[in-house]
């Protein structure tokens, strides 16, 4: 077989509706290689990056409220498709003409790319596919899953399974996700993370994480983390903070930072208050000492770090869904992770190699295991040293994701296929 070369010049385009979401490398650094053009594409101004010429095309109108509910997420999908459409179709009358069209289709800009640019090539990012058994959905015995909720979650995918009918190939990021595509799909679908920066990821022992109430913490200091984008379910909120009693009391000096949101990015809000903060806090606030528990909300991405760098132990819990960034970026700043006992954490996390993992709706194993690693820290000081040798070795940036990244995109632009790998 002929070996394709990189075609040149090479125009690529690049579409997330919160731009540059999982481009934020990749975008930027195709844009600096010769003979290369790029643009980004996203609902919101603001984005800026060398060598990328950003477009903002603006909010589409949502969906009706007399459609059917099940029907809202397509018809809302179809909405932005529409209105994305339409911007691009004024913007190859003006000779905008991509090569290769590399999007996240998951609110619906990819369903109508092809139709405007039918000689581009398409590579298109599965983060999740929704299925009503063995994963988010039903995880949680106290909400069982019925007919109505299975009958919305197939509906669901109705937007990306237009969408992988016009691609050419796909990445999903990570194994467990990839599995979750129909058989399929999956043959057109390369395993391949983002990547992680472990240059700027990377252990520092005179980091300072400084709390909005100007508390500081340092290495030494007995203080766990826990992280994510909002405080809810899906991310085990409940069962983290029903761990701490146990551990203030036990640990009398410990300290944790809580960072994260109130608002909800999955699942419900919680009956009979306003956020899931504020319903925890009414079921166990009076057992905590809350001048010990520091709510930071949302925090500067290098403050983050520091935290990770700090940290004796850092907690994340999820259910069966998307991996976050938050959990391989504490493990390339040397954070010692205590996990979930779900997928896909396990798919990074062995437990008792480069981390511990604990079962997601048991607190008190929680706190026991996080108990066992104050009590000890030098006894897991080898776990942490191996979870960052393990981002390094199979999710850095630079060394691995990136280059693979880099090559599939030219490959693909220039009328190849790459190989539906798993990882």
């Amino acid at each position: 077989m002929a070996l394709l070369l990189p075609r040149r010049p090479l125009k690529a385009m690049f579409i997330h509706q919160n731009f540059p979401g999982q481009y934020a490398h990749l975008a930027p650094a195709l844009a600096q290689r010769p003979g290369v053009q790029v643009w980004g594409v996203g609902e919101k101004p603001g984005y800026s990056a060398p060598g990328v010429q950003y477009i903002a095309y603006g909010a589409p109108k949502g969906a009706g409220e007399q459609t059917h509910r099940y029907l809202r997420p397509l018809e809302a999908a179809t909405r932005r498709g529409q209105h994305l459409a339409n911007k691009l179709v004024q913007l190859r009358d003006q000779g905008l003409r991509p090569d290769i069209i590399v999007c996240h289709p998951g609110w619906g800009e990819g369903l109508f790319l092809k139709d405007v640019f039918p000689q581009a090539r398409t590579l298109y990012y599965w983060e999740f596919y929704y299925n009503s058994i063995g994963q988010d959905l039903g995880f949680d015995p106290a909400q069982p899953v019925g007919l109505d909720d299975a009958a919305r979650i197939r509906a669901l995918n109705a937007t990306q399974l237009i969408s992988l009918q016009s691609a050419d190939w796909g990445i999903s990021p990570t194994r467990w996700q990839w599995s979750r595509y129909p058989d399929w799909a999956r043959r057109r679908i390369s395993c391949l993370h983002e990547g992680v920066d472990t240059e700027r990821c990377a252990p520092n022992p005179a980091a300072v994480f400084r709390t909005p109430e100007g508390r500081e913490f340092r290495r030494g200091d007995e203080v766990i983390s826990y992280v994510a984008r909002n405080l809810e379910p899906y991310r085990g909120f409940p069962s983290f903070l029903r761990a701490l009693p146990r551990l203030q009391r036990e640990r009398p000096g410990l300290h944790t930072v809580i960072v994260g949101g109130n608002e909800i990015s999955y699942g419900r809000k919680p009956e009979g208050a306003e956020n899931w903060k504020a319903k925890l806090l009414a079921e166990i606030g009076d057992r905590l000492d809350l001048s010990r528990i520091h709510f930071t909300g949302r925090v500067a991405h290098d403050a983050l770090h520091d935290l990770f760098r700090v940290t004796r132990a850092h907690v994340y819990l999820t259910y069966p869904f998307v991996l976050s960034w938050s959990m391989l970026e504490a493990m390339a700043c040397g954070a010692l992770v205590i996990g979930s006992d779900t997928p896909p954490v396990t798919e990074v996390v062995q437990h008792g190699r480069n981390g511990l993992l604990v079962p997601f709706f048991e607190p008190e194993r929680l706190a026991q295991t996080v108990l066992q690693v104050l009590a000890a820290p030098e006894h897991h000081a080898g776990l942490a040293a191996q979870g960052r040798a393990d981002i390094i070795a199979r999710y850095d940036l630079r060394t691995h994701c990136l280059p693979r990244q880099l090559d599939m995109v030219e490959k693909l632009a220039a009328g190849g296929e790459p190989e539906a790998e798993m990882g």
